[in-house]
């Protein structure tokens, strides 16, 4: 089922000091492809996937195909900070395990931080926990705090940070990148296209400039080498194809680089509200 990945650096790599050999470009189902575009996302040598639980275009998939090519996969998945509290770590844990049918996860997250507080000492201990009684491989956490994903990097006790990190949104590269060398974490980044704002033409740019397509943004973040995944949510297989093609091309050359920080950072400056 699972096809063979490509053997470049910009397609594939491993995933920081977890060791697990991943695609750059991860899926997320979170706009519902459709079961078929998983499978050939994996035929295409897609080999990451990042699930919530209840995207069932993923797990159900997962399910199945884990019967005979478990190792060959790398999921991630986790739990919600709630902001007034979370749920059960473990309790979550215990449902996507029983959801996927797997008795261990490849990365499991606590997510949505914004801010220390809502990343206390004991939910370390238990994710580490976790790791130490087997059930899973690598923990971390997703957080839109780059000050304290900086400061966690250099700590050391998370094996993967989850993080946004676009043309709009390069902050990372001053208060995150710098300290990841000594602890070595995997790197995985969303919102390549900053929720879409990259591909669409902003108010106030000029007609006869070009504007970046999806596989731009994609290659703009993966030609970061600090980035070991760049998840992609496609809606369709149509999409998953564009995206993964453009890979073929490496990283960004210097004129598309240019078009990309430039608009970038108009979109920035246009929509500072966005997180």
């Amino acid at each position: 089922m699972v096809g063979g990945i490509v053997e470049q650096a910009f397609a594939q790599t491993t995933l920081g000091r977890t060791g697990m050999k991943v695609s750059r470009l991860g899926l997320s189902g979170t706009y519902r492809p459709g079961k078929k575009t998983i499978h050939h996302a994996m035929d295409r040598g897609v080999n990451f996937f990042f699930c919530y639980g209840f995207d069932t275009h993923v797990t159900e998939v997962l399910r199945d195909v884990f019967k005979t090519e478990r190792q060959n996969l790398v999921v991630a998945t986790g739990a919600y900070n709630l902001l007034v509290g979370h749920p059960d770590l473990r309790k979550t844990l215990e449902k996507r395990l029983r959801q996927l049918g797997t008795d261990y996860m490849d990365v499991f997250l606590f997510l949505g931080v914004t801010k220390a507080p809502h990343f206390p000492d004991y939910i370390t201990e238990q994710l580490c926990r976790f790791r130490e009684e087997g059930k899973v491989r690598a923990v971390g956490l997703s957080c839109h705090d780059r000050l304290l994903v900086g400061k966690l990097a250099l700590e050391g006790n998370l094996d993967a940070l989850m993080l946004r990190y676009n043309a709009a949104h390069r902050g990372a590269e001053q208060d995150i990148f710098p300290h990841l060398e000594p602890h070595n974490p995997g790197i995985i980044s969303y919102t390549a296209t900053r929720w879409s704002y990259l591909v669409r033409r902003t108010r106030g740019w000029p007609k006869d400039k070009p504007i970046p397509t999806p596989g731009m943004c994609y290659r703009f973040v993966l030609s970061n080498p600090n980035v070991h995944v760049c998840l992609s949510a496609p809606h369709n297989a149509k999409q998953l194809d564009e995206n993964l093609d453009s890979l073929e091309q490496g990283p960004l050359d210097e004129q598309e680089m240019s078009l990309m920080t430039e608009y970038g950072d108009f979109v920035h400056s246009k929509k500072k509200w966005f997180m």
